[in-house]
């Protein structure tokens, strides 16, 4: 085995042993995404095609791409959802595992931080991004992230280094459906397509029918997913736009007031990984902005090498201009962030005057993320909030499941209300943007909303949540409209809807 192959496995079963901890019991639809995740695939698996059950009317989805939820069909279709959820960590675990190996095997064998770079320190940076708290968090519950950090280390082998049984059209053909499905997968990867075809042509200058060939695959893809977005456009109801339309459909109320609104908060999840142990102040400040800097140079180097260097890029500036926290995006990307700053490194060691400077810097960041590393460890962080979420959802969901079959609750999570309670659920809490700006449904705008779903119970799940926050709001506007039925300690409430209320 070489030497790039002896990387790969050994990075690949590092993150699988640490991975493996990460497992656990906790219901699906915890985080949101992965609850909806799971009722795509039941509804495919149930011959309702791409469409939302849990809402009244199973409306047809279009915020996700259907990949993902295509993978998982056969899981939910077959196994019990407490299986079909373990199951579909499983998967993730190995999806995550490989695609590491990948990384760290594809950043050996094209000397990706250098030939002068030392070669164990590629798939070190690797690992040791595959092993952070916050992946470890993502990959152990039902989200597309290692399914999407899978397909993105495809498209780069292949774009980069095709196999050589591959003809050179072949082989960009190979690399555009790879980006194709990672863009199936999430629709950031449209950002994986361009870095593909624009490093084909800009940096290994191509003829024009070898990038054709990769780009079409992109095009028919997005073209696609453009047109099902499209044509299902006005199928969820227009308050739901946000968690349930389109992308395009955020952008269309944030509009030009919100580019470049996410790009101060670009670095922080980075920092409160590898800084979070410095001083708030001047002393954060002097090694933030040099980090920053060396990352920046480092994607700029990269591109000049590989394919990620583009896509990373183009990946970084949709997230600039995008009003959502960048966490869980960037988390997908870690190891090759962590590849993109050490060929910074490396390429600014060149000047004899930024030795000193260099080492210091990468301690400070070494320090910094071991110290948050092993306090994650030893506190079990890599479970996140997943099992006290859980464990609220069991206490109430009997209950719930003990209302009529034609119920429809207003909750927080409502589709993992709906894949445990069998009742019919939609989101409670309801926003939207002006500009950058979160604006909040106001009293008469919930119930407009909530009469039009036909919502005969609301659940407050949590006293501490946004939604308790409109459902004070619009008790206060309606206080004969909602009556209590059912209480649970620590201000949980199960509510119902008096039809001739006024």
């Amino acid at each position: 085995m070489t030497a790039a192959g002896r990387a790969g496995v050994a990075v690949a079963l590092g993150a699988l042993a640490a991975g493996a901890l990460a497992l656990n019991d906790s219901l699906v639809g915890v985080f949101y995404d992965d609850g909806l995740y799971a009722v795509l695939a039941r509804s495919l698996a149930s011959g309702h095609g791409y469409a939302y059950l849990h809402l009244p009317g199973a409306p047809a989805a279009t915020h996700f791409p259907p990949l993902y939820p295509l993978i998982l069909t056969p899981l939910f279709g077959l196994l019990p959802l407490g299986a079909a959820a373990m199951a579909a960590k499983i998967l993730n675990l190995l999806l995550a595992a490989a695609a590491a190996g990948l990384v760290a095997w594809h950043a050996v064998r094209t000397d990706l931080l250098g030939p002068a770079v030392p070669r164990w320190i590629a798939p070190a940076i690797v690992l040791a991004a595959a092993l952070a708290i916050p992946v470890l968090v993502v990959q152990s519950v039902v989200f597309a992230e290692p399914l999407f950090a899978a397909l993105l280390a495809v498209s780069v082998v292949i774009g980069d280094r095709p196999p050589a049984r591959l003809s050179p059209v072949g082989a960009a053909v190979g690399a555009g459906v790879a980006a194709a499905f990672t863009l199936l997968t999430r629709t950031i990867g449209i950002a994986v397509g361009a870095g593909v075809v624009g490093f084909l042509l800009l940096v290994r200058r191509v003829p024009a029918r070898r990038a054709l060939a990769a780009a079409t695959p992109v095009l028919l893809a997005s073209l696609g997913w453009a047109w099902w977005t499209l044509a299902h456009r006005r199928a969820v109801d227009p308050a739901l736009a946000i968690n349930y339309g389109s992308y395009g459909e955020v952008l269309s109320q944030t509009g030009l007031g919100a580019l470049g609104s996410g790009i101060l908060d670009l670095p922080r999840p980075l920092a409160a990984i590898t800084l979070s142990w410095l001083p708030a102040g001047a002393i954060h400040w002097l090694f933030a902005v040099p980090a920053f800097g060396v990352g920046l140079y480092g994607l700029a180097v990269l591109a000049q090498r590989s394919c990620i260097g583009l896509a990373l890029a183009g990946y970084l500036a949709i997230l600039a201009v995008w009003p959502f926290p960048p966490d869980r995006f960037l988390w997908g990307v870690l190891p090759w962030l962590g590849v993109a700053w050490a060929a910074g490194a490396a390429a600014l060691w060149r000047h004899a005057r930024l030795h000193l400077p260099l080492l210091v810097l990468a301690g400070v960041l070494a320090v910094g993320f071991a110290s948050y590393e092993v306090a994650g460890f030893a506190h079990h962080g890599y479970t996140g909030p997943a099992g006290d979420i859980s464990a609220n959802f069991r206490e109430l969901l009997p209950d719930v499941g003990q209302l009529p079959p034609s119920a429809v609750v207003a909750t927080d999570d409502e589709a993992l209300v709906w894949l445990y309670s069998h009742r019919t659920a939609v989101p409670f809490y309801l926003y939207g943007y002006r500009g950058a700006r979160v604006v909040e449904a106001g009293p008469a705008e919930q119930r407009a909303y909530l009469e039009r779903q036909g919502v005969t119970h609301v659940l407050l799940a949590s006293p501490q949540s946004a939604s308790a926050r409109e459902l004070r709001a619009l008790i206060a506007a309606y206080p004969s409209w909602l009556v209590p039925v059912h209480a649970w300690s620590g201000a949980r409430w199960l509510y119902a809807v008096r039809r001739s209320a006024p």
